[in-house]
């Protein structure tokens, strides 16, 4: 028996495995589900509050090893409104109670006494209900952009 000699169009059409691609209509209804069960996931995501989001984007903008106070100044410069110190970090228990961010205590430093800093990590849940937030709030103010400058 002849062997097939293998080529990157058979490859293409079988899948880098070598074995056929599942079509057909049980492969199309399965796709179907998978892709409505994402949306029912989105939809019973958890909806960030204002600080939340604020805390998260801060994070982001810091990058991952952020502490507390680093956060809380980020975010008085940005916004222009002094915090109390407790907010920041009330926060912060919220969100790693709901698996969004990740801590971590550092090494003792000189400069602190020998103290130690809680470091603060954005999770992948995190970062995806940020993504969710932002595009929420983007979606809403399309077309009004202008209006909201003006306010």
């Amino acid at each position: 028996m002849k062997k097939k000699a293998v080529t990157r169009r058979t490859l293409c059409a079988r899948g880098t495995s070598g074995f056929k691609r599942k079509t057909g209509p049980a492969h199309d209804f399965l796709h179907y589900i998978l892709n409505i069960v994402k949306h029912i996931q989105d939809y019973y995501a958890s909806i960030l509050g204002e600080f939340e989001m604020v805390v998260l984007l801060t994070l982001l903008r810091l990058g991952n090893g952020a502490w507390g106070a680093s956060i809380r100044r980020d975010i008085q410069e940005r916004i222009g409104r002094e915090l109390p110190v407790s907010v920041v970090y009330v926060t912060l228990q919220r969100l790693e109670k709901k698996d969004m961010v990740r801590s971590y205590v550092g090494d003792p430093t000189a400069e602190r006494g020998g103290r130690r800093r809680r470091h603060y990590l954005i999770d992948t849940a995190g970062e995806q209900a940020l993504g969710r937030s932002y595009r929420a709030f983007r979606a809403l103010c399309d077309g009004i952009e202008e209006r909201l400058l003006e306010l």
